[in-house]
């Protein structure tokens, strides 16, 4: 079986996305361009990836951080050509594959049709071409009589006649190593450039070691390169349509799916509900049965099954079965909430664990603390958890009832089966079975406001 290496072209500066951020940084789907393309050459079973980079090279190789790539450097940026030069070192035996860092929307499971009819047809190189209906700017592919691969003409060089060919090269190829080696030896930088151009190697190749073939796909924005904002933002609607149209096919259903986007590592359960104005990113898991907005932002979030949020914002945080979140809760990293739960109306969870049937109704906060099964926390509590240098912890046992506008001041611990009266501001430990009771005993003065009137 031949040895595959995948060499992915990320050295170019990308001025017309006029950024400080390197061109193949920008994201797609929440996921930077070149992690795209690397994700596709996993998916297609690379032997090895080699990175080509250049303008931003640190950050390009920090955003590949532990992952299983090498990086080749192209110091000076002379062209196609000349970038895969710069990964010579690489390229031993076996077959050569060339990716561009900027063009995220190729699927598996069309290069895996072009590999296989690489190798079905013996040829020695093969390219992607597509159709575009304005093809202005892009080479042609110029056939012969029979319909093979002829050339390339690039469009400054075309006749009026082949610029009426709609047919253009993708620029994507794949070589048998030893061939690539020997024709980017010969590589020349004849041109109003002065550069080395990839597109080069293909008439090189057929003139000197046999058949080359150009490899038509149907769906031209799997081959587009992104090279401005514009070009961003429809890249972006063509792959979230891709995501929602597979999330539908597995039996999601997305209410106004237009409003809804979903990043591409997202997973979602069988009969999930997602409602409109949703978003869901980073690493979030929804299990089946859920009911997910509207107008809810996920984000690292674990869900369970059968779990209910709405109106809310959930981050790098786990919700066990059959919870609700929400209206207007806020779960802030590190938050892990359990099964059969209630997360309420302008509750906000921060840094803490939530015992299964707990209830936090509303306008409640819950920062630091280690709350257990079957509480009560009941509206305006606060966890007092900052005492302006450092976080502490408040902890509250199984079955406790905590009333209204109570102020816990961490550290302090609340046992179990323990109340604590309405409007207390506890600073001491409350043991099992107590009621703990914290505020100033009431004073009643009679007739006084007549008093106070006649004063004013």
């Amino acid at each position: 079986m031949d040895k595959l290496i995948t060499i992915i072209l990320a050295a170019g500066y990308g001025k017309r996305m006029k950024s400080k951020l390197p061109k193949v940084l920008h994201k797609v789907s929440g996921v930077p361009m070149i992690q795209h393309v690397v994700d596709l050459a996993n998916e297609i079973g690379t032997d090895e990836t080699v990175c080509v980079v250049g303008h931003g090279r640190e950050l390009v190789e920090s955003a590949l951080a532990n992952q299983n790539i090498e990086f080749a450097v192209q110091e000076v940026q002379l062209g196609t050509g000349h970038a895969v030069k710069s990964a010579q070192a690489f390229i031993d035996e076996g077959l050569v594959l060339v990716l561009f860092g900027d063009a995220p929307l190729l699927s598996a499971s069309t290069l895996k049709a072009f590999i296989t009819n690489h190798k079905n047809g013996k040829y020695k190189a093969s390219l992607i071409s597509t159709f575009f209906d304005d093809p202005t700017g892009y080479g042609r592919i110029v056939r012969d009589q029979e319909g093979n691969f002829d050339r390339i003409i690039e469009h400054k060089d075309a006749s009026e006649d082949q610029k009426r060919i709609g047919e253009i090269n993708s620029g994507i190829g794949l070589f048998d190593a030893s061939i690539l080696m020997d024709a980017l030896d010969a590589l020349k930088n004849n041109n109003s450039q002065g550069e080395y151009y990839l597109t080069d190697v293909f008439e090189y190749v057929k003139e000197k070691h046999g058949k080359v073939d150009a490899f038509v796909i149907k769906d031209a924005y799997e081959v587009m390169g992104i090279n401005d904002r514009m070009a961003l933002a429809e890249a972006e609607k063509y792959h979230q349509d891709l995501i929602k149209k597979h999330w539908m096919r597995e039996g999601v259903t997305l209410i106004s799916p237009e409003s809804i986007y979903i990043e591409k590592y997202v997973t979602i359960g069988q009969d999930t509900i997602i409602e409109q104005g949703t978003m869901l990113k980073g690493s979030t898991v929804i299990g089946e049965d859920c009911h997910i907005g509207p107008f809810s932002e996920v984000i690292d979030t674990k869900i369970g099954n059968e779990v209910k949020v709405k109106h809310s914002t959930l981050t790098d945080s786990s919700v066990d079965d059959r919870t609700v979140v929400g209206p207007y809760a806020y779960l802030r990293p590190k938050s892990n909430v359990g099964k059969d739960c209630k997360i309420g109306d302008f509750v906000e969870v921060k840094n803490s664990t939530i015992g299964d049937s707990t209830k936090i109704s509303h306008l409640t906060y819950v920062g630091d603390g280690k709350v257990g099964k079957n509480v009560n926390l009941g509206c305006g509590v606060v966890f007092v958890n900052y005492d302006g240098v450092n976080k502490h912890l408040t902890e509250i046992e199984d079955d406790v009832f905590v009333g209204c506008n109570t102020n816990l001041i961490a550290p302090v611990k609340v046992g179990k089966e323990a109340y604590i009266a309405a409007g207390s501001t506890i600073t001491q430990d409350v043991p099992e079975k107590a009621l703990g009771i914290a505020r100033e005993r009431q004073v009643n003065k009679t007739d006084w406001s007549n008093k106070y009137l006649k004063k004013k």
